[in-house]
């Protein structure tokens, strides 16, 4: 349906798409500490770079919960950015060593590997409370 709305065709590969998908999952789940501080700069900017399009005070104020509120959404989901560019190289370089039938064999390893890491951290973090 997209090549009907489009004059010019373009592949999509669903191997790349799958692995890199679930590299940048391993990533964002083993490098969790380092999403939220990405999270909490993409925030801080998002914040800071609104401030500057309010020229009073008070209308700043009026609507700050709700803009706050939609810039730590935004911040979220711009987070996966760097992850995803991060997993692409993973799978490319997976793709590159192993051949392509290994690239979303070891994506899953590793989602499953760093999925593991993370429930034992939160474990750790939460009984050292």
């Amino acid at each position: 349906m997209l090549t009907e709305i489009l004059p010019f065709s373009f592949d999509l590969d669903a191997v790349a798409i799958a692995g890199t998908s679930l590299w940048s999952l391993a990533l964002y789940l083993g490098f969790s500490p380092v999403s939220e501080w990405v999270i909490e700069m993409l925030n801080r900017w998002f914040n800071f770079a609104e401030r500057s399009l309010y020229t009073s005070q008070s209308e700043f104020e009026k609507t700050r919960q709700a803009r706050e509120s939609q810039n730590a959404f935004y911040a979220s989901l711009f987070s996966i950015l760097p992850f995803l560019g991060i997993g692409t190289l993973c799978n490319w370089l997976v793709e590159l060593s192993l051949g392509r039938s290994w690239a979303i064999s070891m994506g899953i390893l590793a989602c499953v590997g760093c999925g593991v890491y993370e429930l034992g951290r939160q474990d750790g973090k939460s009984s050292g409370d």
